[in-house]
């Protein structure tokens, strides 16, 4: 019975465009998600959090959407070097990473935008260490849960 009120909870969330769900088609966020994970976002109503999973539009494909975790915050300079990701000058505690960052960058993240980053630092190409901070008017949904497969069901 609960099962079910949680599923009519999720349809009718998304019916009001308040919800909407999303497909993980590689392996940029590994270990968090897996490929034909399927995920379930709330649309975003203000600055996402730093851990925050967030899903936004391409900037050079506007049809398709990336998922990646919002690391820096607006007003904060992130460097990543030597492995490790640096946010204003301290090297960031980092419980999402499958293991050390690849490549370098030195971003600062101007108000109205976030950093983003794949989880699987080394097998992440599109995300801020490459397209810079992302503007939070692309940034539109925040994943809340995966609910496929069954098996890995969870909030997030």
């Amino acid at each position: 019975m609960a099962a079910t009120a949680g599923v009519a909870m999720i349809g009718a969330a998304a019916i009001g465009g308040m919800s909407r769900r999303f497909a993980v088609v590689d392996e940029s966020m590994l270990p968090a998600f897996e490929p034909d994970d399927w995920l379930i976002a709330q649309r975003l109503r203000a600055t996402p959090a730093r851990g925050d999973v967030v899903v936004f539009t391409h900037p050079s494909y506007p049809d398709r959407y990336i998922i990646k975790r919002v690391l820096g915050l607006p007003g904060e300079q992130v460097t990543t070097s030597d492995g490790e990701i640096h946010v204003d000058g301290e090297i960031l505690a980092d419980p999402w990473s499958d293991g050390r960052t690849c490549g370098e960058s030195d971003d600062a993240v101007p108000e109205g935008t976030v950093w983003v980053v794949g989880d699987n630092r080394c097998g992440s190409s599109v995300d801020s260490r490459v397209l810079g901070p992302i503007p939070l008017d692309d940034v539109g949904w925040r994943v809340v849960a995966r609910y496929w497969p069954p098996s890995r069901a969870t909030r997030i």
